[in-house]
């Protein structure tokens, strides 16, 4: 019996519970209705939600790791630099930002600018400590006067005013409440008048590229008093207006009131242009940053043999002294020369190290915070290579190659071409204003005979026509029986005009400025793709001598070390012979590392660096490299 009735209840209480789950899931579906109806009416009104910050790496960063290192190409360099860069990250948000100072201007509105400002790349290790490897310079983007040479905003408005091109509608409400103490009750046949109104006004803007404005005004006004002169009480006075206003020459014509509309679509290029710098700067800064780390190696791997070598002449002059047939002294020199070649290799250790730090904190968003990542030692996976042949060099192929390429020379010229649109609206602010106005009315009144007696007993005589309400007074807009028109114009001249003569003159003065520093610009580049082109010539001279140089002298120190065995030369020489040995091959790794350096500034002069080295611009904006990481050996 008991289960029954336990049974029982809950299944009148289901049956409770159904219809109120029921008109839940009713008024949910309600709701998401009209969320979504309603939704075109308050879009507007919205505040735009962007996406947070990246702050973690690629995953392309934790595959390069195995057992502790980083196995790193070039390529994979460059990726990890695209995905997960933070110079590069903080110059995704330009397109972006341009992108809305455009729309600002599609609504008439004083457009912002974008920046141009580019940040250069990590400096190299090699910067940081003197006294040690002195073969490859910093890490930055190669080149003078190239990327992130450009600095500030790109417009600034003068000239006539810019018209509003979103519309305005505006609506307001006034309940009224009126005592007015009267000096004379024979005049208005009271002592105290009292007015109680309600104002109802509703007005639309619409402003054009044209110059041309339209306004749209309606307003209705009721009003009750205790006034026993007014014929009507209550009454109900209407009226809608519509006028228009053309500039006839100061802001006339699209051509000077779009200027922002046109420099803001500039902009977008500006933008576009500016991130494109803001890469080449950042890959290049890590293509170098590369090539050191590779020469560091190369560097450590020379003073280390330098080590082995003078480790090795220190134990044989111990065994000659033990069993007499060389001098005590030279055990002393030897050792003496072991101690200086180990400190030249701690020096180039920790000059590697540092080197290391640098690489990992351009390549990671949150630098080398991850003990995974700061404990974990580069190995670099490629070598410089210097081609047996060079490519024939012509400086004036590359110099129309560079003048068709390089981003900050089209900058320059959008930047021309937006000053040339900014003073369209100074050499319209020249102008007197003219505008021609035309406005036509419509007018309405309705109300009731009033109650109270007028003075003196005399009789009223109120129109038929005007007896009603709010609904008489309006059908008279409607039939247009009261209406007023008005046509006319207004002039404003300046006198004197100094300050749009001074706006237009410094617009003109400045861009001939920037049509000076454009040619500058171009003489730079010139001049860049020489001096590229010289000093890749040099760079691969000083490392063929350098090549040669190497090998004589490994030639000379083998054949100083026989003689020294025979007993025909002194441990100075062979000590000397190893030094000239060590230096020699330092400065192969410094040629080899100078002419990875030049070749790149040659590459970033010609404007063709992205493409050398298969950077895709639209991978990125997106900060995602499709190429997948490189085999670890």
């Amino acid at each position: 019996m008991k289960t029954l009735r336990e049974s029982l209840a809950v299944l009148c209480l289901a049956l409770t519970l159904s219809p109120v789950a029921g008109f839940a899931q009713q008024a949910a579906t309600i709701t998401t209705r009209l969320d979504k109806n309603t939704y075109w009416l308050t879009k507007h009104y919205r505040p735009r939600d962007f996406d947070p910050v990246r702050m973690g790496n690629s995953n392309r960063l934790e595959e390069l790791l195995r057992a502790g290192k980083l196995y790193l190409s070039l390529q994979d360099a460059i990726a990890l630099t695209l995905e997960n860069n933070i110079d590069i990250e903080i110059q995704r948000y330009g397109p972006e930002l341009a992108r809305v100072d455009y729309r600002r201007s599609l609504a008439g509105g004083q457009i912002r600018g974008v920046s141009t400002a580019v940040t250069q790349g990590a400096a190299s290790a090699a910067n940081l400590v003197s006294g040690g490897f002195s073969g490859a310079g910093g890490g930055g983007a190669a080149g003078g006067g190239n990327a992130g040479s450009n600095t500030g905003t790109v417009f600034t408005v003068t000239g006539s005013a810019i018209p509003s091109l979103d519309p305005l509608w505006n609506t307001s409400y006034f309940h009224n409440k009126a005592s007015n103490p009267q000096t004379n009750s024979f005049v208005n046949g009271i002592s105290a008048l009292v007015f109680n109104s309600d104002q109802i006004n509703t007005s639309f803007q619409q402003q054009f590229l044209t110059g041309t404005t339209v306004n749209a005004n309606y307003s209705s006004t009721s009003v009750k008093s205790n006034s026993p002169n007014n014929d009507l009480n209550p009454f109900t006075r209407n009226n809608v207006q519509a006028s228009v206003s053309q500039r006839l020459l100061q802001g006339f014509g699209r051509a000077v009131n779009n200027r922002n509309i046109r420099v803001s679509k500039n902009n977008l290029k500006v933008a576009d242009l500016t991130f494109k710098l803001q890469v080449i700067a950042t890959v290049s800064s890590t293509i170098n940053l590369y090539w050191d780390l590779v020469s560091f190696n190369q560097d450590v791997a020379v003073k280390q043999k330098a080590v082995d070598l003078a480790a090795k002449l220190y134990e044989d002059n111990k065994k000659q002294v033990e069993i007499g047939t060389l001098a005590p002294i030279e055990i002393v020199r030897a050792e003496a020369e072991v101690a200086r070649t180990q400190q030249d290799l701690t020096v180039s250790e920790t000059q590697l190290l540092q080197q290391e730090a640098i690489i990992k904190n351009a390549l990671s968003r949150n630098g080398i915070a991850s003990p995974a990542i700061a404990d974990a030692r580069i190995i670099p996976t490629d070598q410089i290579r210097v081609p047996a042949t060079e490519e024939a060099l012509e400086a004036k192929l590359l110099v129309e190659e560079a003048l068709s390429k390089r981003p900050e020379l089209e900058q320059t010229k959008l930047n021309i071409n937006n000053t040339k649109i900014g003073i369209s609206g100074s050499k319209s602010a020249l102008l007197p204003s003219l505008d021609a106005q035309a406005s036509f009315t419509n007018n309405g009144l309705a109300g009731a005979i009033n109650s109270i007696a007028a003075p003196g007993g005399r009789p009223r005589f109120v129109d038929p026509f005007f007896e009603g309400n709010y609904g008489t007074a309006f059908a008279q807009l409607l039939r247009r029986n009261f209406p007023d028109y008005s046509v006319g114009f207004n002039l404003s001249v300046p006198i004197r005009n100094r300050a749009a003569q001074a706006d237009y003159a410094n617009d003109t003065l400045r861009l001939r400025q920037q049509e000076l520093q454009e040619q500058r610009q171009v003489n730079s580049i010139r001049l860049e793709i020489t001096n590229a082109v010289i000093g890749l010539q040099q760079a691969r001279a000083r490392h063929e001598s350098a090549l040669k140089s190497r090998r004589l002298q490994e030639q000379t120190l083998e054949a100083e070390q026989k003689k020294y065995a025979l007993g025909s030369s002194t441990i100075f020489l062979v000590i000397q012979g190893q030094r000239d040995l060590a230096t020699s091959q330092g400065v192969e790794v410094t040629a080899l590392a100078n002419y990875s350096r030049a070749r790149t500034i040659l590459d970033v002069s010609t404007g063709r660096l992205l493409e050398v080295n298969s950077v895709s611009l639209e991978e990125a904006s997106k900060g995602f490299v499709s190429q997948a990481p490189a085999a670890i050996p």
